[in-house]
């Protein structure tokens, strides 16, 4: 069995609050050795501190994220800036734009997303990414902010936004998007482009359980037990070995996150 690391899971979903332990039970049964939670509001980032602080292998981001962003306090940088003072803590985000949904003000969305940029630099982490229907506006806002380490989690655009985050030094996460057919032409073109030293794995559980997963859970919900189905789902479109992708994936995770050392 290989080892994997999951760097996107949403834990403290409610879809995970009858079972959270079991949910971390069956991951490692599957080999998913590390966890990266996300943190998309303060509240939450302090519940996955919390756990992680209980759980060995388990890490969790911590920022804004863009839905978010109208409902921040006005200190919340200062609230933000001690959470990131957590060992537990390996990056600021998820933090981005959201163009889609639009559930924050556009102008809000991009003085947070940039405060907490400027704050990722101080404290010298990287940054989780969210970015929908957002790209242009985003990738001025990282230029300017010279960010240049950190993931663009969920990443589901075409080629020519995949170099441009790798040209900036990032991190591309893949998920179980990647397996459905109907909706991952551009992003299975573009994942030829992503070097190996670049990729990411991520279940982003609950939610984007894998289309062609069969059979199918009960509950049609994602979680990091899952993992290897995507590790094989892109092994087998790079044609490389699973046991390859799997060793460098962590190697990955390790290496953008700082984790050497910190790990059992």
């Amino acid at each position: 069995m290989h080892a994997w690391c999951d760097i996107g899971v949403n834990l403290f979903s409610g879809q995970f609050d009858t079972d959270r332990e079991a949910v971390l039970q069956r991951a490692a049964d599957a080999g998913v050795v590390q966890l990266i939670l996300i943190g998309s509001d303060l509240a939450e980032s302090q519940q996955n501190i919390a756990f992680c602080h209980q759980h060995s292998g388990c890490f969790t981001t911590a920022g804004i994220h863009p839905h978010q962003a109208a409902g921040t306090a006005a200190d919340y940088l200062q609230q933000l800036t001690t959470l990131l003072q957590d060992p537990k803590v390996i990056a600021v985000g998820e933090c981005g734009l959201d163009f889609n949904r639009d559930f924050s003000p556009r102008p809000l969305q991009q003085q947070v997303f940039a405060e907490q940029l400027q704050l990722a630099n101080t404290v010298a982490k990287p940054v989780y990414l969210h970015q929908r229907d957002a790209f242009e506006t985003q990738l001025a806002i990282l230029k300017e902010s010279q960010v240049s380490r950190g993931v663009s989690h969920c990443f589901t655009g075409d080629t020519a936004q995949l170099k441009a985050w790798l040209d900036l030094g990032l991190y591309i996460g893949i998920t179980g998007w990647l397996c459905d057919e109907r909706r991952a032409s551009e992003l299975r073109q573009a994942l030829q482009y992503i070097p190996l030293d670049r990729l990411l794995l991520e279940t982003d559980a609950p939610y984007l359980l894998p289309r062609d997963l069969t059979p199918k859970p009960a509950s049609r919900r994602n979680e990091p037990a899952l993992l290897p189905h995507i590790g094989a789902t892109v092994a087998r479109m790079l044609q490389l070995d699973i046991a390859r992708l799997a060793r460098q994936t962590v190697d990955n995770c390790r290496n953008l996150f700082q984790l050497e050392g910190r790990l059992p």
